[in-house]
């Protein structure tokens, strides 16, 4: 299987029991979560040699979290250690129409300070098929920008295929900045993800016929974003996920694919959530598989979709479901029936 390398930050993430509020928990359940490791879980779950990057402190914590990396097969040889702490994240689930809410806690985390001593890019890269980022690492501390940029140069140099999430987090940084730093990323990246908004709130590419807040979205208004994205940063592909927010517990769920030529869509699904966060970074991982195993772009497409279902009704961040179980989604059996 092919080994692919993934770059971020993973953090602490404690929430609230069932759907309280933060006002209201007399206690928080620990689990740890990030874009780009939730997405080395998923192709460790897929059979592919995943090794996730970061800097994590040299305390307790630090073991701990490397250790939940490792249990669900992810490969953390190049893990730096040191650093002042491992950042936090608080999450409350809404529900109905009441929205989720996330709350950081990260700043002077271990990968915010990291430095490019820390990481041999060349040893990371060698031998490596894919490499795999998001616009939430930069957007973490200007270092963590600079790490980026350089583990962007070396996959390149290695010949690896690179992947980003544009992934725009408001309580981050501006979209100025996002625009700026990121715009300088692309010119390395060759698949491009992003959600219904990530193109505009980093690039000022907006879908026409849209409504966000409404749960509108238009199709042709999203191949027109495809389009430009590719004019302007000459991706290879672009995919696009499609949610149609009805409410907090319930969205429909679809997403766009372009090869620079044709558009696939795949089938839409209608999910009762049980955890959306992790929802996008389990399309990711779907859609490196797919396009690592060589499927169809149609396939790889479904294949994401399908997996990224999925994880919506699965707690925390991680997607944990085989090929097997994706694969039976794409062929129509969504029922929930108990599996004897």
């Amino acid at each position: 299987m092919a080994k692919v390398v993934t770059f971020g930050e993973i953090m602490l993430r404690l929430q609230t029991p069932g759907f309280q509020r933060f006002i209201q928990a007399q206690s928080l359940e620990a689990t740890y979560g990030g874009g780009e490791a939730n997405v080395a879980v998923s192709l460790a779950n897929y059979g592919h040699d995943a090794y996730f990057v970061t800097k994590l402190p040299e305390n307790p914590i630090g073991d701990a979290c490397a250790a939940e990396l490792r249990k669900n097969g992810v490969k953390t040889d190049y893990i730096a250690r040191g650093g002042e702490r491992l950042g936090i994240y608080f999450v409350e689930k809404g529900a109905s129409q009441r929205a989720s809410n996330v709350v950081y806690d990260r700043a002077h985390s271990a990968i915010a300070t990291a430095q490019p001593d820390d990481f041999d890019w060349d040893a990371i890269f060698d031998g490596a098929a894919w490499f795999h980022f998001t616009g939430i690492t930069p957007a973490v501390s200007d270092d963590a920008a600079a790490l980026c940029l350089a583990a962007c140069k070396a996959a390149k140099a290695h010949g690896v295929q690179v992947s980003c999430d544009l992934n725009f987090r408001k309580k981050l940084w501006t979209s100025e900045k996002a625009g700026r730093v990121m715009g300088e990323l692309m010119q390395y990246v060759d698949v491009a993800i992003a959600n219904e908004e990530d193109a505009e709130k980093v690039f000022g590419i907006k879908a026409a016929e849209t409504d966000i807040t409404a749960g509108e979205l238009s199709d042709a208004g999203y191949q027109d974003v495809c389009r430009q994205l590719v004019e302007r940063f000459g991706f290879k592909k672009v995919a696009i996920t499609l949610r149609e927010s009805i409410s907090a517990s319930v969205n429909d769920w679809s997403a766009l694919l372009y090869d620079g030529s044709e558009f696939y869509k795949s089938k839409k699904y209608h999910i009762n959530i049980v955890d959306r966060v992790g929802g996008g970074d389990s399309f990711g991982g779907g859609l490196i598989y797919g396009l690592l195993e060589g499927y169809s772009m149609q396939d790889t497409i479904e294949f994401a979709v399908a997996a990224s279902c999925l994880k919506h009704t699965i707690e925390g961040d991680f997607n944990l479901v085989s090929v097997a179980e994706v694969k039976n989604l794409m062929k129509g059996d969504g029922s929930g029936r108990v599996q004897r």
